[in-house]
C-alpha cells in the first residue's frame, strides 16, 4: 500500500499518481476531476461509463477512505459529448483534514487531477444547514467559503489570489442547469466531532450558510494548481442548535440516500454541460 510521505514533495507525488490513473484510463489527460462527498456517489454512473477504477491503496499518495459512505475508489469515466468524447476523474477517495494525515493528503486529490491535465474540478460534500428553509436532502450552490482549520495547503511565500475561487462562470452553468439552485458561504470546521450551538452561530455571523469539515481547504489547493472549481453542498442535516434533533453520522447517510438520484441526476447534467 502506498502511504502519504511527509517528506516527499507533494508535486512529485501527486504526478505519480497522474501517471498511474492516465495508464489505467488509457488517455494522455482528463478534462474534468469530481471529488464525490457524502450522497454524492451515484453521479459517477450517470455522467458516463466508467472505462477504469483503480483502488486507492494502489496509486501513489492515496489511502483507502476512512469515512462510511465513501467508495475509496479513483474512477475514468468516458463521457460523449457533441463534440467528441472528453473524460472525467472521480475521486472516490477524499481524505479529510481530521484524519491527521496531514493536509497535504488533503489536497492531493485535486493536484493529482491537475497533474493528470484536469482543468475544471467540482467539489461535493454533505453538509450541516443554517437556514430551516434548506431541508435535508437540499443541493446548494457554494458560492464562497470561511476556512475555520487554521491551515492551508499553501506551503512557503505562496500567495494566492481566492476573491473568485468558485468560479462565477461554472456557477451560471450550474444555474443553466437549474435556475433554482440556491447559494451558498461554506464554512470548514476541522471535525470530526459536530459543531456546537454556538459554534454555529459564530459561523453564521461570520457570514456562513452552511457547515461542514471538507471542501475549503482543497478548494485552495486546486486554485493554486490552476484550476476553476464549482463547489456543491448537499445539506444532510440542520446544524447544531438548529435543529431540535441531536447530530448523527446516520442521519447524514440516510438524508445522502434519499436525495442521491436528485442530486446525482443533477451533477451529471451539469458535468456534461461544462464539457460540451
Amino acid at each position: 500500500m502506498h502511504t502519504h510521505d511527509d517528506d516527499a514533495d507533494p508535486a512529485r507525488t501527486a504526478a505519480a499518481a497522474a501517471r498511474v490513473l492516465t495508464e489505467a484510463a488509457g488517455v494522455d489527460s482528463f478534462d474534468i476531476a469530481l471529488v464525490l462527498g457524502s450522497g454524492w456517489g451515484e453521479a459517477a454512473d450517470l455522467i458516463g461509463r466508467t472505462v477504469a477504477t483503480v483502488p486507492a491503496a494502489d496509486v501513489p499518495g492515496f489511502a483507502p477512505s476512512g469515512v462510511p459512505g465513501h467508495r475509496g475508489t479513483l474512477q475514468a469515466v468516458a463521457v460523449d459529448t457533441g463534440t467528441g468524447t472528453r473524460h472525467a476523474l472521480v475521486l472516490g477517495a477524499r481524505t479529510h483534514f481530521y484524519e491527521s494525515r496531514g493536509v497535504r493528503a488533503v489536497a492531493h486529490p485535486v493536484r493529482t487531477a491537475a497533474a493528470a491535465g484536469a482543468s475544471t474540478v467540482v467539489l461535493t460534500n454533505g453538509c450541516g444547514g443554517l437556514h430551516r428553509e434548506w431541508a435535508p436532502g437540499t443541493a446548494v450552490l457554494i458560492s464562497d467559503h470561511v476556512n475555520l482549520t487554521a491551515a492551508s495547503p499553501l506551503e512557503g511565500a505562496t500567495f494566492v489570489d481566492l476573491t473568485d475561487l468558485y468560479s462565477p462562470r461554472l456557477r451560471a452553468i450550474a444555474h443553466s442547469v437549474d435556475p433554482e439552485l440556491p447559494e451558498g458561504v461554506y464554512a470548514q470546521f476541522r471535525g470530526p466531532h459536530y459543531e456546537t450551538p454556538a459554534e454555529v452561530q459564530m459561523a453564521k455571523r461570520m457570514g456562513a450558510d452552511l457547515v461542514g469539515m471538507s471542501t475549503a481547504l482543497e478548494a485552495i489547493a486546486a486554485r493554486e494548481a490552476g484550476m476553476d472549481v464549482l463547489g456543491l453542498s448537499l445539506v444532510t442535516n440542520l446544524a447544531a442548535g438548529i435543529s431540535p434533533e441531536p447530530l448523527s453520522h446516520a442521519e447524514v447517510i440516510e438524508a445522502g440516500r434519499e436525495a442521491g438520484p436528485r442530486i446525482s441526476a443533477l451533477l451529471s447534467a451539469i458535468v456534461r454541460t461544462i464539457l460540451s
